[in-house]
């Protein structure tokens, strides 16, 4: 069976890779299908630019797609950076950028007012049936400082009290048994065999 990730962030493939190796799917994402369009995201929640990824994709290709919509919600900032975190400190996407602005924004506030934590919301899609849709969180707080130089995106500044450490200083192993992404696959392999069985 084909699965495309509907993605081009080798970050988050080669963490999907991982995690869905056990599935024995032939695995492919966006960065092999140069001739498929890049679908914006013009959603205002997580579900909505997941949607619109996996759905737009598996109509055009006919094969199942997954797809994630993440980022890092800071409730004391209004939910920013929220849907628009890859894109916080405008284009073209620079996670350093990103990263710069938010602890900016950040400046003075107290331990409380940094609890922080990402979503990942994961749809898969495929043509000829209603899309599955799970979510995920990992709760933590954001640093004064980066600090590690695993992962990608605010990893360096996302610190996991559960490791005393950041998602950027902990292996990506470690990382794909608690993240948000981790957690929203764990509910996504416990309902896919059934949401598969009647394709």
């Amino acid at each position: 069976m084909k699965l495309i990730i509907a993605s081009q962030n080798k970050g988050k493939i080669r963490e999907f890779n991982q995690l869905l190796s056990a599935f024995g799917m032939q695995i492919s994402s966006l960065l092999d299908h140069p001739e498929l369009p890049d679908v914006e995201e013009t959603g205002t929640t997580f579900e909505a630019n997941a949607r619109l990824k996996a759905e737009t994709i598996a109509q055009l290709t006919g094969h199942l797609v997954l797809s994630d919509d993440s980022g890092l919600v800071v409730p004391a900032l209004n939910g920013e950076p929220g849907v628009y975190s890859a894109r916080y400190a405008g284009e073209p996407k620079d996670d350093k950028a990103n990263i710069a602005k938010l602890l900016q924004r950040l400046e003075g506030k107290s331990d409380d007012e940094r609890e922080a934590y990402f979503v990942s919301c994961l749809v898969i899609a495929h043509p000829t049936k209603e899309s599955l849709v799970v979510e995920g969180r990992a709760y933590g707080h954001i640093l004064t400082q980066e600090s590690g130089q695993e992962g990608f995106g605010y990893d360096p500044i996302f610190y996991a009290p559960s490791e005393g450490a950041t998602f950027a200083e902990i292996p990506l192993e470690r990382k794909n048994q608690i993240s948000h992404r981790a957690n929203a696959l764990k509910q996504l392999l416990e309902r896919l065999p059934n949401w598969l069985e009647e394709l």
